[in-house]
Protein backbone atom coordinates (compact mmCIF):
# COMPACT_ATOMS: atom_id res chain seq x y z
CA UNK A 1 0.00 0.00 0.00
CA UNK A 2 1.89 3.63 -0.93
CA UNK A 3 1.85 6.36 1.31
CA UNK A 4 -0.74 8.14 -0.80
CA UNK A 5 -3.42 5.19 -0.52
CA UNK A 6 -6.81 6.11 0.97
CA UNK A 7 -7.00 4.45 4.55
CA UNK A 8 -10.07 1.96 4.08
CA UNK A 9 -13.51 3.18 4.67
CA UNK A 10 -13.86 -0.17 7.76
CA UNK A 11 -11.08 1.28 9.52
CA UNK A 12 -12.05 4.43 9.48
CA UNK A 13 -15.36 3.14 10.78
CA UNK A 14 -14.07 1.31 13.67
CA UNK A 15 -11.00 3.75 15.06
CA UNK A 16 -14.11 6.80 14.72
CA UNK A 17 -14.47 8.26 18.15
CA UNK A 18 -18.21 7.14 18.32
CA UNK A 19 -17.48 3.51 17.73
CA UNK A 20 -15.01 3.57 20.85
CA UNK A 21 -17.28 5.57 22.54
CA UNK A 22 -20.19 3.22 21.90
CA UNK A 23 -17.91 0.13 22.59
CA UNK A 24 -16.96 1.96 26.00
CA UNK A 25 -20.88 2.42 27.13
CA UNK A 26 -21.59 -1.33 26.39
CA UNK A 27 -18.68 -2.54 28.67
CA UNK A 28 -19.91 0.17 31.43
CA UNK A 29 -23.72 -1.34 30.90
CA UNK A 30 -22.21 -4.80 31.58
CA UNK A 31 -20.27 -4.02 34.63
CA UNK A 32 -23.23 -2.62 36.22
CA UNK A 33 -25.14 -5.09 34.63
CA UNK A 34 -22.58 -7.71 36.81
CA UNK A 35 -21.98 -6.10 39.79
CA UNK A 36 -25.32 -3.73 40.19
CA UNK A 37 -27.94 -7.05 40.06
CA UNK A 38 -28.64 -9.50 42.14
CA UNK A 39 -31.44 -12.07 43.08
CA UNK A 40 -33.42 -11.16 46.54
CA UNK A 41 -34.98 -14.35 48.70
CA UNK A 42 -38.16 -14.93 46.48
CA UNK A 43 -35.65 -15.33 43.49
CA UNK A 44 -36.96 -12.44 41.72
CA UNK A 45 -34.36 -10.32 39.95
CA UNK A 46 -33.40 -6.76 41.81
CA UNK A 47 -31.24 -3.75 40.52
CA UNK A 48 -29.41 -2.59 37.60
CA UNK A 49 -30.54 -5.42 35.19
CA UNK A 50 -34.68 -5.07 35.60
CA UNK A 51 -36.51 -3.61 32.75
CA UNK A 52 -38.24 -0.78 34.76
CA UNK A 53 -34.44 0.47 35.43
CA UNK A 54 -33.83 0.66 32.23
CA UNK A 55 -37.16 2.73 31.51
CA UNK A 56 -35.97 4.62 35.00
CA UNK A 57 -32.84 5.45 32.55
CA UNK A 58 -34.36 6.37 29.83
CA UNK A 59 -36.77 8.76 31.80
CA UNK A 60 -34.40 10.51 33.52
CA UNK A 61 -32.36 10.94 30.87
CA UNK A 62 -34.76 12.78 28.96
CA UNK A 63 -34.38 16.52 30.43
CA UNK A 64 -30.30 16.77 30.18
CA UNK A 65 -30.11 15.06 27.05
CA UNK A 66 -32.55 17.50 25.40
CA UNK A 67 -30.05 20.27 27.00
CA UNK A 68 -27.10 18.28 25.67
CA UNK A 69 -28.67 18.18 22.36
CA UNK A 70 -29.06 21.73 22.75
CA UNK A 71 -25.60 22.71 23.67
CA UNK A 72 -24.17 20.60 21.17
CA UNK A 73 -24.34 24.12 18.35
CA UNK A 74 -23.72 25.78 20.76
CA UNK A 75 -20.43 24.35 21.32
CA UNK A 76 -19.54 23.89 17.79
CA UNK A 77 -19.34 27.65 17.27
CA UNK A 78 -17.23 27.64 20.32
CA UNK A 79 -19.44 29.14 22.56
CA UNK A 80 -21.15 27.74 25.88
CA UNK A 81 -24.12 28.34 27.85
CA UNK A 82 -24.36 27.84 31.89
CA UNK A 83 -28.24 29.01 31.93
CA UNK A 84 -29.60 26.22 30.06
CA UNK A 85 -30.57 24.36 33.77
CA UNK A 86 -31.38 27.85 35.61
CA UNK A 87 -33.82 28.19 32.14
CA UNK A 88 -35.26 25.08 32.48
CA UNK A 89 -36.14 25.79 36.10
CA UNK A 90 -37.73 29.17 35.05
CA UNK A 91 -39.62 27.97 32.56
CA UNK A 92 -41.12 25.47 34.87
CA UNK A 93 -41.95 27.98 37.36
CA UNK A 94 -43.63 29.97 34.94
CA UNK A 95 -45.32 27.32 33.46
CA UNK A 96 -46.88 26.11 36.83
CA UNK A 97 -48.12 30.03 37.57
CA UNK A 98 -49.48 30.54 33.77
CA UNK A 99 -51.71 27.34 34.62
CA UNK A 100 -52.33 27.30 38.40
CA UNK A 101 -52.43 31.01 39.35
CA UNK A 102 -53.58 32.67 35.73
CA UNK A 103 -56.22 30.03 34.96
CA UNK A 104 -55.22 28.85 31.34
CA UNK A 105 -55.18 25.65 29.81
CA UNK A 106 -52.58 23.53 29.93
CA UNK A 107 -52.17 23.90 25.59
CA UNK A 108 -51.99 27.52 26.11
CA UNK A 109 -49.46 27.88 29.38
CA UNK A 110 -47.44 25.00 27.61
CA UNK A 111 -47.31 27.64 24.17
CA UNK A 112 -46.24 30.66 26.20
CA UNK A 113 -43.70 28.53 28.11
CA UNK A 114 -42.32 27.94 25.04
CA UNK A 115 -42.36 31.52 24.58
CA UNK A 116 -40.58 32.37 27.51
CA UNK A 117 -37.78 29.92 26.91
CA UNK A 118 -36.83 31.84 23.73
CA UNK A 119 -37.29 34.62 25.37
CA UNK A 120 -34.48 33.68 27.90
CA UNK A 121 -32.39 32.52 25.15
CA UNK A 122 -32.92 35.70 22.94
CA UNK A 123 -31.64 37.66 25.87
CA UNK A 124 -27.90 35.09 25.86
CA UNK A 125 -28.13 35.91 22.40
CA UNK A 126 -28.49 39.47 22.03
CA UNK A 127 -26.04 40.18 24.92
CA UNK A 128 -23.11 38.42 22.74
CA UNK A 129 -24.20 39.11 19.67
CA UNK A 130 -25.36 42.50 20.11
CA UNK A 131 -22.89 43.73 22.75
CA UNK A 132 -19.92 41.09 22.00
CA UNK A 133 -19.52 40.21 25.51
CA UNK A 134 -18.28 36.66 26.68
CA UNK A 135 -20.90 33.35 26.17
CA UNK A 136 -19.04 32.31 29.65
CA UNK A 137 -19.85 35.85 31.19
CA UNK A 138 -23.01 36.05 29.77
CA UNK A 139 -24.47 32.59 30.64
CA UNK A 140 -22.67 32.73 34.51
CA UNK A 141 -24.90 35.99 34.49
CA UNK A 142 -28.24 34.71 33.38
CA UNK A 143 -27.38 31.34 35.08
CA UNK A 144 -27.76 33.29 38.35
CA UNK A 145 -30.73 35.92 37.00
CA UNK A 146 -32.78 33.07 35.82
CA UNK A 147 -32.65 31.30 39.19
CA UNK A 148 -33.17 34.26 41.20
CA UNK A 149 -36.32 35.02 38.89
CA UNK A 150 -37.31 31.39 39.70
CA UNK A 151 -36.77 31.66 43.83
CA UNK A 152 -38.38 35.46 43.71
CA UNK A 153 -41.72 34.27 41.83
CA UNK A 154 -42.17 31.45 44.39
CA UNK A 155 -40.32 33.61 47.12
CA UNK A 156 -38.52 29.82 47.24
CA UNK A 157 -40.97 28.21 49.15
CA UNK A 158 -44.26 27.74 46.79
CA UNK A 159 -44.24 24.47 44.80
CA UNK A 160 -47.12 23.91 41.64
CA UNK A 161 -48.92 20.75 41.37
CA UNK A 162 -52.08 18.70 41.28
CA UNK A 163 -51.67 18.70 37.27
CA UNK A 164 -54.11 17.11 35.53
CA UNK A 165 -53.78 13.45 34.31
CA UNK A 166 -53.86 14.37 30.50
CA UNK A 167 -50.27 16.38 31.60
CA UNK A 168 -48.86 13.70 33.27
CA UNK A 169 -48.84 10.90 30.68
CA UNK A 170 -46.04 12.88 29.01
CA UNK A 171 -43.79 12.20 31.63
CA UNK A 172 -45.24 8.79 33.50
CA UNK A 173 -46.44 6.96 31.30
CA UNK A 174 -45.47 4.63 28.10
CA UNK A 175 -46.08 4.56 24.58
CA UNK A 176 -45.87 2.26 22.12
CA UNK A 177 -43.63 0.26 24.58
CA UNK A 178 -41.49 3.12 25.47
CA UNK A 179 -41.64 6.26 28.04
CA UNK A 180 -43.50 8.84 26.62
CA UNK A 181 -40.95 11.95 26.64
CA UNK A 182 -38.43 9.41 24.56
CA UNK A 183 -40.98 9.80 21.76
CA UNK A 184 -40.13 13.65 21.92
CA UNK A 185 -36.88 13.38 23.04
CA UNK A 186 -36.28 11.51 19.65
CA UNK A 187 -37.91 13.68 17.38
CA UNK A 188 -35.67 16.67 18.41
CA UNK A 189 -32.65 14.37 18.40
CA UNK A 190 -33.68 13.33 14.42
CA UNK A 191 -34.41 17.19 13.52
CA UNK A 192 -31.15 18.28 15.33
CA UNK A 193 -29.10 15.58 13.80
CA UNK A 194 -30.51 16.54 10.42
CA UNK A 195 -29.87 19.91 11.28
CA UNK A 196 -26.27 19.77 12.18
CA UNK A 197 -25.13 17.20 9.73
CA UNK A 198 -27.25 17.30 6.60
CA UNK A 199 -28.05 21.13 5.97
CA UNK A 200 -25.34 23.50 5.15
CA UNK A 201 -27.00 26.00 8.03
CA UNK A 202 -26.49 22.97 10.22
CA UNK A 203 -22.57 22.90 9.21
CA UNK A 204 -21.73 26.61 9.15
CA UNK A 205 -21.61 26.27 13.40
CA UNK A 206 -18.31 24.36 12.38
CA UNK A 207 -16.97 26.82 10.27
CA UNK A 208 -18.05 29.76 12.79
CA UNK A 209 -16.45 27.10 15.43
CA UNK A 210 -12.80 27.29 13.74
CA UNK A 211 -12.52 30.23 12.90
CA UNK A 212 -14.79 33.13 12.96
CA UNK A 213 -13.33 35.56 11.05
CA UNK A 214 -12.59 33.23 8.23
CA UNK A 215 -16.65 32.52 8.01
CA UNK A 216 -16.93 36.28 7.59
CA UNK A 217 -14.88 36.29 5.12
CA UNK A 218 -16.64 33.27 3.49
CA UNK A 219 -19.72 35.49 3.57
CA UNK A 220 -21.96 34.00 6.65
CA UNK A 221 -24.07 36.13 8.70
CA UNK A 222 -21.80 34.75 11.95
CA UNK A 223 -24.42 37.02 14.16
CA UNK A 224 -27.04 35.76 13.23
CA UNK A 225 -26.61 31.72 13.27
CA UNK A 226 -24.35 32.42 17.23
CA UNK A 227 -28.01 34.06 17.87
CA UNK A 228 -30.15 31.57 16.32
CA UNK A 229 -28.64 28.78 18.49
CA UNK A 230 -28.83 30.13 21.53
CA UNK A 231 -32.56 31.11 21.16
CA UNK A 232 -32.97 27.26 19.99
CA UNK A 233 -31.32 26.10 23.87
CA UNK A 234 -33.56 28.70 25.30
CA UNK A 235 -36.78 26.92 23.30
CA UNK A 236 -35.54 23.21 23.84
CA UNK A 237 -34.54 24.22 27.73
CA UNK A 238 -38.28 25.04 27.60
CA UNK A 239 -39.42 21.57 26.39
CA UNK A 240 -37.32 19.76 28.68
CA UNK A 241 -39.06 22.11 31.99
CA UNK A 242 -42.64 20.75 30.83
CA UNK A 243 -40.69 17.15 30.49
CA UNK A 244 -39.41 17.69 34.25
CA UNK A 245 -42.85 19.02 35.17
CA UNK A 246 -44.87 16.09 34.00
CA UNK A 247 -42.52 13.68 34.79
CA UNK A 248 -42.29 14.66 38.81
CA UNK A 249 -46.18 15.89 38.44
CA UNK A 250 -44.58 19.18 40.14
CA UNK A 251 -42.72 22.68 39.36
CA UNK A 252 -40.36 24.12 41.62
CA UNK A 253 -37.88 26.79 41.55
CA UNK A 254 -34.73 24.34 41.36
CA UNK A 255 -35.97 22.40 38.94
CA UNK A 256 -33.01 21.73 36.59
CA UNK A 257 -30.26 22.67 39.09
CA UNK A 258 -26.86 21.01 38.53
CA UNK A 259 -28.13 19.76 34.54
CA UNK A 260 -25.58 22.23 32.80
CA UNK A 261 -22.72 20.44 34.66
CA UNK A 262 -24.36 16.92 33.21
CA UNK A 263 -25.05 18.48 29.79
CA UNK A 264 -21.96 19.47 28.94
CA UNK A 265 -19.94 16.65 30.27
CA UNK A 266 -22.42 14.76 28.06
CA UNK A 267 -21.35 16.96 24.78
CA UNK A 268 -17.71 16.54 25.60
CA UNK A 269 -17.48 13.18 26.32
CA UNK A 270 -19.04 12.54 23.08
CA UNK A 271 -16.01 14.19 21.06
CA UNK A 272 -17.24 17.83 21.07
CA UNK A 273 -14.41 20.23 20.81
CA UNK A 274 -14.86 22.44 23.62
CA UNK A 275 -12.54 25.35 21.41
CA UNK A 276 -15.37 24.96 18.62
CA UNK A 277 -15.45 23.60 14.70
CA UNK A 278 -15.94 19.79 15.97
CA UNK A 279 -18.41 17.57 16.86
CA UNK A 280 -21.44 15.49 15.88
CA UNK A 281 -24.97 14.49 17.42
CA UNK A 282 -24.39 11.09 17.31
CA UNK A 283 -21.42 11.54 19.90
CA UNK A 284 -23.51 13.75 21.95
CA UNK A 285 -26.19 11.03 22.75
CA UNK A 286 -23.45 8.72 23.50
CA UNK A 287 -22.23 10.77 25.69
CA UNK A 288 -25.75 11.36 27.57
CA UNK A 289 -26.43 7.55 27.19
CA UNK A 290 -22.55 7.02 29.06
CA UNK A 291 -24.10 9.75 31.85
CA UNK A 292 -27.42 8.06 32.15
CA UNK A 293 -26.16 4.37 32.86
CA UNK A 294 -23.10 6.03 35.16
CA UNK A 295 -25.44 7.75 37.05
CA UNK A 296 -28.63 4.99 37.08
CA UNK A 297 -25.47 1.97 37.84
CA UNK A 298 -23.75 3.96 40.75
CA UNK A 299 -27.17 3.83 42.56
CA UNK A 300 -27.68 0.01 42.24
CA UNK A 301 -24.13 -0.88 43.71
CA UNK A 302 -23.88 -2.48 46.90
CA UNK A 303 -21.04 -0.48 48.43
CA UNK A 304 -22.35 2.81 46.94
CA UNK A 305 -25.86 1.91 48.63
CA UNK A 306 -24.21 0.97 51.51
CA UNK A 307 -22.93 4.40 52.07
CA UNK A 308 -25.87 6.81 50.69
CA UNK A 309 -23.78 8.28 48.13
CA UNK A 310 -25.15 7.60 44.80
CA UNK A 311 -25.76 11.44 44.17
CA UNK A 312 -22.00 12.42 45.62
CA UNK A 313 -20.60 9.46 43.69
CA UNK A 314 -22.08 10.54 40.81
CA UNK A 315 -21.54 14.01 40.87
CA UNK A 316 -17.94 13.67 41.87
CA UNK A 317 -17.16 11.30 38.96
CA UNK A 318 -19.09 13.13 35.84
CA UNK A 319 -16.85 15.86 37.22
CA UNK A 320 -14.13 13.94 37.00
CA UNK A 321 -15.75 13.12 33.33
CA UNK A 322 -15.60 16.50 32.01
CA UNK A 323 -12.12 17.14 33.26
CA UNK A 324 -10.50 14.02 31.25
CA UNK A 325 -13.15 14.89 28.05
CA UNK A 326 -11.19 18.63 28.45
CA UNK A 327 -7.81 17.41 28.52
CA UNK A 328 -8.12 14.89 25.45
CA UNK A 329 -9.48 17.19 23.45
CA UNK A 330 -6.54 20.18 24.29
CA UNK A 331 -4.27 16.80 24.13
CA UNK A 332 -3.52 16.66 20.29
CA UNK A 333 -2.81 20.33 20.61
CA UNK A 334 -0.19 20.22 22.98
CA UNK A 335 1.06 17.53 21.03
CA UNK A 336 1.54 19.29 17.70
CA UNK A 337 2.81 22.68 19.99
CA UNK A 338 5.72 20.13 21.44
CA UNK A 339 6.43 18.70 17.49
CA UNK A 340 6.09 21.57 15.74
CA UNK A 341 8.61 23.69 18.30
CA UNK A 342 12.54 23.96 17.08
CA UNK A 343 14.83 21.99 19.58
CA UNK A 344 16.95 23.78 22.13
CA UNK A 345 20.92 24.16 20.73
Amino acid sequence: MSLNSPVPSWKSAVFRYETLLAVVLVVEWLLFYHYGTSTNRRGVIVGFGTVDRQFDILRHSCEIGLLALALTPIILTAGIDLSVGSLLGLCAILFGKLWHDGGLSIPVAAALTLLGGAIGGGLNAALITKLRLPPLIVTLGTYSLFRGLAEAVTHGAVTYTDFPASFLVLGQERWAGLPTQMWFFLLIAAGMLALVHRTTFGRSFRAIGFSPEGARYAGLPVERRVAFVYILAGLIAAIAALIYTARLGQAKADAGTGYELFAITAVVLGGTSIFGGRGSITGTLLGVAAIAVLKSGLACLPVVMRMNAAEEMSGLLTGALLLLALAGGALPKILARHRTRPPVK
